[in-house]
């Protein structure tokens, strides 16, 4: 039985205190007690029945702080700003009793301890606020405070002394000075028990060959594995008996290269994994592996690639790297600069030698001596090419075998803080034949010019081209090399970049953006992509500059692509003359000024390649709207990859994605307004392949319409139905289709009964003409009513009808489409019907509840519609509405009535569009404080508004309110403190979906 004890110091003195009284079974335990602000030290000892081990070793120092405090202290700047206070005296606020605490949780559970974990309440007041907790058997109401003296100040708390196999819920609530506030919602019933096991044997254990001194070794996460730390490897010479260790630490992946091996000798391997309950059983012993070399070289020396596992990135920054990134050159002249439409900023980021001030440094390049650490590379020469190489690249694209990539190249430093560096760097110019899964960064200080040692920086490989190196030395000088990894193995690293100092940048102005990158390259446009800084400077980025020139054009003539900040991180540049090299860069800009500009892309012919497809829309049949897109240059990994707007498509609820071989389909499910936008899509592993298409309004609108076409095909007429009376006495039916198909047929029907060829009747279709017409051999009175044609070609369908009454001379102007609504773009309404048989002289009068509302007598119908707007339509416009067609042939007439459900249903689609039309929430300061609004086409009151602040609704007081004045919906926060601070949602409710607007203050 193995168990621990845990013990701390206070930073700055020699007292060790032990944190817990009885040993415990789990490698954790929340320590309590501490004191806020001060920092600590810990080291364990384990204990079994034969006595206590030595300490382990000190743990790193570490403050007594709220996570959220920490977080927040880190951001703040290193030193103080200039700047102004002013104090002003105001009467106390009146108090507000805290809300219930939210989200209540056990995130922990062991028979010694339990961890509770919740969020603040939305309802706190302007002060700070504490929690206190309670707990009781469960099945009980005796609720017991658990800390009776003090209040905690973090929303997370360690429950000790509880019975063991006994069920207890918690709960907490929030306290102030104004009082304490009701209780959250309690937990469900917990076991005090240990819920955690010893994970269970990993299994398939495989070595693989690498160097002449090394083995990969993989395996299989064991089943129903919880909370793991990691595994611990071991080696055994086949028949000696003798296991020894591979690592120190525990692997987090399932993928470990263990070193040390002897050349020709057979080992076998075992493994076994560790969580905080302890160590699993060892795997079963591997199939025994000689050590010698693999063909295609190795993996980088003193690198363990995790690949299996999701590789690690920027430990500040959540951005998805993607694509190929395109590192920083050197700064420019900054008079080139002055030349472009934008106010360049001659703050400097500190950048490669010449840029580290002071330090002696700027002869270091030429000082450092290369000491890469040797490497078991094979001998394909893709390997050994260097980027510029071009006829080393065109021989090893060439090859079919797949080989290690080529090294990445042009290292810089994105943003540096005190003890860490952010690197990027650009893609090997050969990947090998198939594709790139991950990178490996070293590093190594550099000392008055002598270089040290290198060190590994990742132990897992990472995927981005941008990662973060922690634990610098601040104000030393290091140096770095990248190797890139594919399944063929690790290619060599690149050279050692240009050495950085690692020193904090405090500049105002943004750091480079970078991964820069053209795709869809055409003879007279191409479009530029790329990411924002990882150093956004003291305010956040308003936009974007892009900077073009001929690629053998000299520094000066850099211009500017655009006068105004681009918002977006994308940009078509147009204009260009075919055959011609060029390059471009990108500059960010905040509120003091514009920034260093990114690395300067690789030179970019504009061409249209031979062979070059496009994006293709395509309506089927069925009326099925898609995108479609073909490669027939695509290698056994190239893969179909579509983005909307140039960012990756994650939600499948609006598109289905189908790829079969060279082709690769985007469906809409719905088109809508949430559908528009630019969407591309890029072949991988591909010299470029890429193109897009845009939808916008207009091009929706056409691919709705030629939908519905598909869907529910009509015959095109030339005339609608018509009459007239023969010198006998007959009376001719006909009309006049575009054309028709041999397949075509027609319906004749009166009075909604279908008619046949017979002695009344003469019917006939002539399909090479298109004309259709019935012979009635005489009028009677019984012939009065409606005749209607029905025509049918394949799937296409369309009817015309006619009323005649009397000798047949009198044809009433009558309604083929009843009277029904639509909502405008600008949300209004508009009333609409389809008429037909009229002339100049017929009156069309509108009418609402019997009364005469307009008549309209100098119409010019398009397409026979005949319109009424209601402009801001409310309330007030419920009712029963008709139009009336008359002359002195006769009337008819049309009713529809917009009452109650049917009222609520128009209003609906109302509300939607007046939502639709929100613009994007902006803020406003006031004579009161500040002020977030949207506009919006018009205001109608069943337009539900809410806000919500950091996922908590607001609940409105004389200090937040909120309101609509003319078009514009607003919410108005007095006097703001900086628990205001946050994201604002403003929600605008149709009556069956929220459409939501999004502001983030939290900079601000």
């Amino acid at each position: 039985l193995l168990l621990f004890v845990f013990f701390r110091c206070e930073v700055g003195t020699a007292h060790w205190t032990q944190c817990n009284e009885n040993p415990v079974k789990f490698a954790r335990f929340p320590v309590t007690g501490l004191i806020e602000g001060r920092s600590y030290i810990f080291r364990v000892r384990a204990v079994n029945k034969a006595g206590v081990s030595l300490p382990s070793r000190v743990s790193e120092p570490v403050a007594a702080l709220d996570p959220a405090d920490r977080a927040r202290l880190r951001s703040h700047p290193s030193a103080p700003w200039t700047g102004q206070i002013i104090v002003t005296e105001e009467e106390p606020a009146e108090g507000v009793v805290p809300g219930p605490p939210t989200d209540l949780q056990v995130i922990e559970a062991t028979k010694n301890y339990v961890v509770l974990s919740w969020k603040p309440p939305g309802q706190r007041g302007h002060e700070g606020i504490m929690y206190f907790v309670e707990k009781c058997v469960a099945g009980t109401e005796d609720w017991q405070r658990v800390n009776t003296e003090i209040p905690v100040k973090s929303p997370r708390f360690a429950v000790f002394d509880l019975a063991e196999g006994k069920s207890y819920c918690f709960r907490v609530r929030c306290c102030n000075s104004a009082g304490i506030g009701e209780p959250s919602e309690a937990t469900e019933a917990t076991v005090v028990d240990d819920k955690l096991d010893i994970p269970k044997a990993p299994g398939r254990i495989m070595p693989t060959r690498n160097t002449d001194t090394s083995v990969v070794v993989t395996w299989t996460e064991p089943p129903d594995a919880k909370e793991l730390v990691g595994y611990y490897i071991e080696s055994s010479v086949e028949g000696s008996g003798r296991w020894e260790p591979c690592n120190n630490n525990p692997v987090k992946g399932t993928r470990f290269i263990c070193h040390g091996l002897s050349n020709g000798e057979k080992y076998i391997f075992r493994v076994r994994a560790v969580n905080a309950a302890g160590l699993s059983e060892f795997s079963q012993d591997s199939e025994p592996i000689e050590v010698k070399a693999a063909i295609g070289g190795g993996l980088l020396h003193g690198v363990c690639p995790e690949l299996s596992g999701k590789a690690g990135g920027l430990t500040d920054h959540t951005t998805s790297w993607e694509g190929m990134h395109e590192a920083s050159q050197p700064i420019f002249d900054t008079d080139a600069l002055l030349n472009c439409n934008a106010n360049f900023n001659r703050d400097i980021l500190p950048g490669s030698c010449h840029k580290l001030g002071s330090t002696g440094d700027c002869n270091m390049r030429e000082m450092v001596k290369d000491v890469s650490p040797p490497q078991k590379v094979a001998a394909n020469q893709a390997s050994k090419s260097q980027p510029g190489d071009l006829l080393t690249v065109e021989k090893v694209t060439k090859k079919k075998d797949t080989a290690a990539p080529s090294p990445p190249y042009d290292i810089v430093v994105l943003e540096s803080v005190r003890d860490s560096m952010v690197l990027g760097w650009k893609q090997p110019k050969v990947t090998g034949g198939t594709e790139i899964t991950g990178y490996y960064v070293n590093y190594r200080e550099v000392v008055d010019g002598v270089p040290g040692k290198w060190k590994e920086a990742n132990i897992k490989a990472v995927t981005e081209r941008a990662y973060r190196i922690e634990n610098l030395k601040e104000n030393m000088v290091y140096q770095f090399q990248v190797a890139a990894a594919n399944l063929a193995g690790v290619g060599t690293p690149s050279k050692p970049s240009n050495p950085f100092k690692c020193e904090e940048w405090t500049i105002a102005v943004p750091g480079p953006p970078h991964d820069v990158k053209c795709t869809e390259v055409r003879k007279d446009s191409l479009v530029l992509l790329w990411k924002e800084p990882v150093y956004t400077g003291r305010s956040p980025i308003v936009g974007y500059y892009v900077d073009m020139k001929e690629t053998e054009a000299k520094e000066e003539r850099w211009r500017s692509v655009n006068e105004k900040p681009l918002q977006k991180k994308y940009l078509k540049i147009g204009g260009l003359t075919q055959g011609v090299s060029y390059v471009f860069r990108v500059r960010a800009t905040n509120q003091a000024g514009v920034g260093k500009p990114s690395d300067v892309t690789d030179a970019v012919i504009a061409e249209t390649r031979p062979g070059t497809k496009e994006v293709v829309v395509d309506v089927d049949d069925n009326g099925v709207i898609s995108l479609n897109f073909e490669c027939d240059q695509m290698s056994p990994d190239s893969k179909f990859v579509w983005s909307k707007n140039y960012e990756p498509i994650e939600d499948d609820s609006r598109l289905n994605i189908d790829t079969k071989g060279g082709k690769s389909k985007a469906s809409f499910k719905n088109l809508g307004e949430d559908d528009l936008g630019i969407y591309s899509c890029i072949v991988t592993d591909t010299d470029g392949v890429s193109s897009s298409h845009t939808i916008d309004e207009e091009e929706m609108k056409r691919l709705l319409a030629l939908s519905h076409e598909r869907q529910f095909p009509t015959v095109p007429l030339t005339s609608e139905l018509a009459v007239e009376i023969l010198e006998k006495g007959e009376v001719r039916f006909w009309l006049q289709a575009e054309k028709l198909s041999g397949n075509a047929k027609a319906n004749f029907v009166f009075n909604d009964k279908e008619i046949f060829n017979g002695e009344k009747y003469k019917m006939k279709v002539d399909q090479k003409t298109g004309l259709i017409e019935m012979i009635m051999d005489k009028l009677e009175d019984k012939d009065e009513g409606t005749y209607t044609f029905q025509l049918q070609d394949g799937k296409a369908t369309n009817q015309s009808s006619l009323v005649l009454i009397g000798d047949g001379r009198l044809i009433c102007p009558h309604f083929v489409d009843k009277l029904g609504w639509e909502v405008t773009d600008e949300c209004n309404v508009m009333l609409k019907c389809k008429v037909a048989n009229i002339k100049k002289e017929t009156h069309i009068v509108w009418y609402k509840d019997d009364r005469e509302i307009m008549v309209d007598e100098e119409h010019d119908f398009k397409d026979g519609v005949c319109t009424l707007l209601i402009s801001e339509f409310s309330k007030k416009d419920a009712g029963t509405y008709e139009v009336i067609l008359k002359d002195d042939r006769g009337k008819d007439s049309s009713e529809l009535k917009l009452k109650d459900t049917a009222f609520a249903d128009l209003m609906n689609e109302v509300c939607r569009r007046i939502a639709l039309s929100a613009t994007d929430l902006k803020i406003q300061s006031t004579a009161e404080g500040i002020r977030l609004y949207s506009y919006v086409n018009y205001y109608v009151e069943d337009l539900r508004v809410g806000w919500v602040h950091n996922d908590t609704q607001i609940k409105f007081t004389d200090r937040v309110k909120t309101g609509v004045t003319g078009e514009q919906i607003w919410l108005q926060i007095n006097e703001p403190t900086p628990q205001d601070k946050g994201k604002y949602i403003m929600e605008l409710f149709d009556g069956s979906t929220a459409h939501r607007k999004t502001i983030d203050l939290s900079g601000q």
